[in-house]
């Protein structure tokens, strides 16, 4: 019977923090610091720059307690206290009707005269170009029927040479023959 090793699951002894976020505090229930940190999404260290603290006030620790890992949120005092925080200063005045916004003025509409000038130019050469090089496909179809002719009646008079130079060389060899007799 093969034995089962003993494991122990130390539970670590979570701690609340804190750390203020615009109107509000944010609590976390962690093991350590770090851990505050990474659940908060912090990327600088809160509690080495005062901002983030640990909380032992019972009360403040029964939510995050019960819920570990997870951010707490609560509102830090009431609307009065956030409203009487303001002081006595001036509101902006209430302006009953805004005045439209005008759109910059974009002056006249930019002429394409240019544009189409280039794009006549282009046409224009690529239409020369295209009866050019028609022009020389022509000349270089008439120079190789040229060349052909030419080959064709090389080969015939060379054919017909040939035929002269074998029967005389026919003739040359039965002309010595006969003289050897």
């Amino acid at each position: 019977m093969a034995k089962t090793p003993k494991t122990s699951a130390r539970k670590q002894k979570l701690k609340v923090f804190r750390t203020p976020i615009g109107f509000h505090d944010a609590y976390v229930a962690a093991p350590s610091q770090k851990a505050a940190l990474e659940a908060w999404g912090a990327e600088a260290n809160l509690f080495a720059q005062n901002i983030a603290e640990q909380v032992t006030d019972p009360e403040l620790m029964e939510e995050p307690l019960a819920n570990p890992g997870q951010v707490i949120r609560r509102l830090r005092g009431s609307e009065e206290e956030h409203v009487a925080a303001l002081g006595k200063q001036k509101l902006p005045k209430r302006v009953e009707k805004a005045e439209p916004i005008k759109p910059a003025s974009r002056g006249p509409k930019p002429s394409r005269d240019e544009l189409d000038a280039a794009e006549a130019a282009l046409e224009k050469a690529e239409k020369k170009q295209r009866k050019e090089l028609r022009e020389f496909d022509e000349k270089l179809e008439a120079l190789q029927r040229k060349r052909r002719d030419l080959q064709r009646k090389h080969e015939a008079k060379r054919d017909a040479l040939a035929e002269a130079r074998d029967e005389a060389k026919a003739a040359y060899e039965r002309a010595v023959r006969r003289w050897e007799r």
